[in-house]
Order: structure tokens, then sequence, then C-alpha cells
């Protein structure tokens, strides 16, 4: 069992940056963002390796977001840059065996979610 928490969500301007973090209580294979705005599916937003690093994003913030973590920490972090009123959702961390995939039942441990809200 992996316990997950998200932190580090709020209310900021459209261009402003928010770093996300999720805190692991153990390590499966890989970890990831997903995103729910309201009325609509539960999208993925980025992924990371636990044992090389390797990342993958959508593409709707190539270029803007950046997942990351910290071994010793059992810490994934997203950077978020240039942000969009389109990136207001609320942000989950998940956890997966493997690294293939970006649908969100293939993710067995799910945190419990933090706002992001984006104003223009």
């Amino acid at each position: 069992q992996v316990q997950l928490v998200e932190s580090g969500g709020g209310l900021v301007q459209a261009g402003d940056s928010l770093r996300l973090t999720c805190a692991a209580s153990g390590r499966t294979g890989a970890m990831a963002w997903f995103r729910q705005a309201p009325g609509k599916e539960r999208d993925f937003v980025a992924r990371i390796r636990w044992s090389t690093g390797s990342t993958g994003y959508a593409d709707s913030v190539k270029g803007r977001f950046t997942i990351s973590k910290d071994n010793t920490k059992n810490a994934v972090y997203l950077q978020m840059n240039s942000l969009k009123p389109e990136d207001t959702a609320v942000y989950y961390c998940a956890a997966a065996p493997n690294f293939s995939s970006t649908l969100p039942r293939d993710y067995q441990y799910w945190g419990q979610g933090t706002q992001v809200t984006v104003s223009s």
C-alpha cells in the first residue's frame, strides 16, 4: 500500500507559477500527475519513472510544466510555469507499477488532490 499526499495548490493569476508536491510513503515503478476540471474527465499531465527519471508529458503542458523527483524524500514535484486559466483543475498524484501508461485506470494509488485555480 502506497499513500500519497499532495500539496502546493492555490489561486494564482495567468502567467504565474506554482509547484506541486507529492509525498509518497513508498515507491512503485512510476509516478504521475493527473488533473480533473469540473464536469470533465481526469486527464494525464506528466509522469516520471522512479528508477531512471525518464519523463513524459501531455501535449497541453509541454514546455510549461516539469515533473521531477527526490529519491531521498520519496517526493515527486510538478513545477508549473506560464499558467493559463485552462490549467484550472484539481491535480492528483498517482502511482503505477510501470511507466508505460497514461490512463488513470492503470494507476493503483491516488492522493486526495489539490486545487489549482488560475484567474485571467
